[in-house]
């Protein structure tokens, strides 16, 4: 398999036709060989990626009496936490080991679309919690716009072809917690073999191993 490259997001949003050109070709190739690329230079900066990390180990770290405040079952997981073990991959039994949080998409009162999306719960015990969310979301949105604006182009379609599908669309933030355990279960694994069934996934880096390509 091809090295997975480091794509600068600077090259794209430069004036300079040849960088751009270079970045989108790039981004094309690193699609079509591999389905994955390292990027650098986008819009969640390092203080924003410590402030999440830190928000969500509170979180985590709380009761399971107090996160399960925060699990509705109407939501069906859209929003808010998902308990340890609940959630299973395609074609497997067991639960996934592993809990989870997902923020979505953030609108004005005034928006039209407003009422189609859950709300997202606000954690009352970490008020930082939720605005860490929020602004971790929006840059993610934002950085995802811009590879999908290249891959548009490297498809040979209008830059803003994917635009629609991404501004005020009903992305997830997911951030997952692999509480350690002492004896795995028959058949477990921390989260099996799937295929995304979005549009596009973008992965913030972490320090912990066990990704797989």
């Amino acid at each position: 398999m091809s090295n997975i490259p480091s794509l600068d997001l600077n090259d794209f949003l430069s004036n300079d036709k040849t960088r751009k050109d270079a970045f989108v070709k790039s981004v094309g190739k690193a699609y079509q060989e591999i389905g994955f690329l390292s990027l650098k230079n986008h819009f969640l900066s390092n203080d924003n990626v410590e402030n999440l990390y830190k928000q969500i180990k509170c979180f985590f770290d709380m009761s399971s009496e107090t996160k399960s405040k925060y699990e509705f079952e109407g939501f069906k997981g859209q929003r808010g936490y998902t308990s340890f073990g609940k959630e299973h991959a395609k074609g497997k039994k067991e639960g996934d080991l592993k809990e989870f949080w997902h923020f979505g998409q953030y609108l004005s009162e005034s928006d039209k679309l407003k009422f189609k999306y859950p709300e997202n719960p606000y954690v009352n015990e970490i008020p930082e919690f939720n605005k860490a969310g929020e602004v971790t979301y929006k840059a993610l949105e934002k950085t995802g716009l811009f590879v999908l604006r290249a891959i548009a182009l490297f498809l040979e379609l209008e830059e803003d072809h994917f635009d629609k599908y991404v501004l005020k669309g009903n992305s997830i933030l997911r951030p997952i917690h692999y509480p350690p355990i002492t004896k795995e279960p028959d058949n477990a694994v921390r989260a099996a073999a799937h295929g995304d069934i979005n549009l596009i996934t973008l992965l913030m880096g972490a320090h912990g191993k066990g990704l797989q390509v």
